[in-house]
């Protein structure tokens, strides 16, 4: 299996190849993972060319950040990038019988989050997670969801993490959320150097292009794209009314639109999922993608929709019939051989 060549995260000398592992469903998202399935995801992940890796607190109220620290012991330290976030502490309490399950975590529901994006809750969240991960460090670290907190992040939580870059605890920090305008303000207002955008920049909701991307690219700061699949409809070769999109029904005019960038795929022998797993890397901020997964199969199958590259062709057909819009384009990332990377 042919597999990328790593490239620049952040500024501060962290590369990895440019698909990255989303660690929620070790937190036991929507179901609980058996003591058999878990422990095969990080290295399915691994043989398969990840050496990205990003977790959170949230998930499964640390649950994720236990298994995965636990996963990635026995690897070389030196070999992959690990990031968590801050802004949720984990605040211990009585179970009572409960799960998380409204929280769409199969976990009990032992701790509470309380949102803190102080300086103190930075510190305090970045330790947890030390503790949690047992690992001896975090690479990169994300203000995780402040949409209604935005003052208080910018007030504590990124001068406490360019603090940390400073001493050498962290190497790059940034946010991760579900919107590209806030994210946007961040690069503007704050020495971030990486971001993560969630559902927005898809082959179906290319939002961050109009903000986040040509900032990012102007300022050298990395973009990670998440939620790529738009929470399912993209997954699949061969989208439907039943799809979710954006964690909802998909509509009539998402699905056809959907139907018809796939229909083009398959034209040039390629699918759906592959063009919704290398369309973020055709723009030349985006460093990597970030992908789930809930077993060692599901892994094994993400992994290997990077390694048939696009052919320009199919990007040209997509764009002139107006089903992609006209951004900018990383031939190397999108199929052309030779050339010197844009990172």
């Amino acid at each position: 299996m042919s597999r990328p060549a790593p490239v620049r995260i952040g500024r501060g000398g962290l590369t990895a190849p440019p698909i990255g592992y989303g660690a929620a469903s070790l937190g036991n998202l929507y179901q609980a993972l058996s003591d058999d399935a878990w422990p095969e995801i990080v290295p399915a992940a691994w043989a398969g060319g990840v050496r990205y890796f990003d977790v959170a607190p949230h998930y499964g109220l640390g649950l994720a950040e236990r298994r995965l620290g636990e996963s990635l012991r026995t690897l070389p330290r030196a070999e992959y990038v690990l990031s968590t976030k801050v802004g949720r502490l984990l605040v211990p309490q009585d179970a009572s019988g409960r799960t998380d399950i409204e929280n769409l975590f199969d976990v009990p529901a032992a701790h509470r989050r309380v949102r803190d994006y102080s300086r103190d809750g930075v510190m305090r969240s970045i330790e947890d997670s030390l503790d949690r991960l047992g690992l001896d460090r975090i690479d990169l670290v994300l203000v995780h969801d402040p949409d209604h907190h935005e003052r208080e992040a910018l007030d504590g939580a990124f001068p406490a993490l360019s603090e940390l870059r400073y001493q050498g605890v962290i190497t790059s920090f940034g946010a991760g959320m579900n919107q590209s305008a806030m994210l946007s303000r961040f690069i503007t207002e704050t020495d971030s150097d990486v971001m993560m955008v969630a559902g927005r920049w898809t082959l179906l909701d290319r939002s961050a292009a109009d903000d986040l991307l040509p900032l990012a690219l102007e300022r050298e700061v990395s973009v990670i794209a998440a939620a790529i699949f738009n929470s399912g409809i993209l997954a699949t070769d061969t989208p439907s009314a039943g799809d979710t999109f954006d964690y909802g029904p998909a509509g009539r005019a998402v699905v056809e639109r959907a139907s018809a960038i796939a229909a083009v795929a398959r034209r040039h022998g390629s699918s759906l999922p592959e063009l919704a797993v290398q369309f973020p890397l055709t723009h030349p901020a985006v460093a990597a993608v970030v992908m789930g997964g809930a077993s060692a199969e599901q892994l094994a199958r993400n992994s290997a929709l990077m390694s048939r590259p696009v052919a320009p062709a199919l990007w040209g057909e997509l764009r002139d019939r107006g089903l992609i819009g006209a951004s900018p384009i990383n031939m190397r990332r999108a199929g052309v051989r030779g050339g010197q990377p844009v990172r």
